[in-house]
């Protein structure tokens, strides 16, 4: 059986380490900020699906703990409203540059 919490950390840890070295300059790998924003977007999608396989395995009644599903469901929708408030920063940003011209 997989270990969908640990995973799933994983992926978020992953990710806010990404954010941090990208930030802060470290990034050696030369990803640029759209390559880390795909990223992002990537593994909020894989959150999510897996989040409605282990919820359609929970309702199908296969041997899935129901705080497995509880705690995959909660990091898709945290991993989701963090995309959603980078789009609104990004966005917000844009439209502070449009108006200093």
């Amino acid at each position: 059986m997989i270990d969908p919490i640990g995973a799933k950390s994983a992926i978020v840890g992953s990710a806010i380490e990404r954010a941090r070295q990208a930030v802060s300059g470290e990034e050696t790998g030369g990803a640029s900020f759209g390559d880390l924003l795909k990223r992002a977007v990537n593994d909020t999608s894989a959150l999510q699906d897996e989040s409605k396989d282990l919820i359609a395995a929970f309702l199908r009644g296969e041997p899935v703990e129901l705080h497995q599903v509880m705690a995959a469901a909660e990091e898709a929708s945290i991993s989701l409203e963090l995309l959603v408030e980078i789009r609104n920063k990004l966005t917000e940003a844009y439209r502070t540059v449009m108006n200093m011209q």
